[in-house]
């Protein structure tokens, strides 16, 4: 394979959990009951923030309120992850891994849904310029469609100037496996970050199922 492409959330950062929490309390604040773990599976991970406020709600919310509830859930987010600074940190394996690619000139980038606050945050807070061309990571600004939709990833091996059949995307939303799918990724990683690794073994396109970096294959790039 001739590049790779990360999502972020649940891959590089482990951080599900805190995601879990704070939209269990603003699904509950917009429809009176908090999402299930099969809603967030299905309905939260990899997806737009304005794409869960519409589910939660049942209708299309207006730009104003979009941006009000969204702000306030990252901010809250945000706050999880520096009140956690022991786990407040990247994936098992994943600094030497990105190590490794740095060192080979291995082309990479970042695909994720994520909105540019909780970018900014991130590449400030794990330094990801020391792994990351920052100009070339792919987020949610409003106009790119959220996973399964293939154009987050079609951007990303773009913005690397790689084929997507030549790359290789690692994920761990189901949303965001099927967009790589979309996409014709060549070969795609699945990573059980907080899912249980039996959730994965059905998908034909996932090739491997990994729960740290250590256990990706280097030969994939000779």
């Amino acid at each position: 394979m001739k590049g790779i492409i990360f999502d972020f959330n649940g891959t590089l950062f482990f951080d599900s959990h805190m995601h879990y929490e704070a939209w269990r309390i603003y699904s509950k604040q917009l429809r009176g009951y908090s999402f299930t773990d099969e809603e967030m599976r299905n309905k939260m991970f990899g997806r737009t923030n304005a794409d869960i406020i519409e589910y939660a709600i049942g209708k299309k919310p207006t730009k104003e309120m979009i941006e009000k509830l969204a702000q306030e859930k990252e901010r809250m987010y945000r706050e999880m992850c520096l009140a956690d600074r022991k786990n407040f940190v990247l994936a098992p394996g994943a600094e030497t891994f990105l190590n490794f690619l740095k060192e080979r000139n291995i082309p990479r980038t970042i695909a994720t849904m994520s909105e540019w606050d909780n970018v900014e945050f991130y590449i400030k807070e794990f330094h990801l310029e020391k792994w990351f061309d920052v100009e070339k990571i792919v987020y949610s600004n409003g106009e790119i469609p959220g996973k399964p939709a293939p154009d987050i990833y079609k951007i990303a091996a773009k913005n690397i100037g790689i084929l997507p059949k030549d790359c290789i995307v690692i994920e761990d939303a189901i949303s965001g496996i099927n967009s790589a799918k979309n996409a014709d990724i060549g070969y795609i990683i699945a990573i059980a970050s907080i899912e249980s690794e039996e959730i994965y073994k059905n998908i034909p396109c996932v090739k491997q199922i990994i729960k740290n970096f250590d256990e990706i294959d280097r030969k994939l790039f000779d």
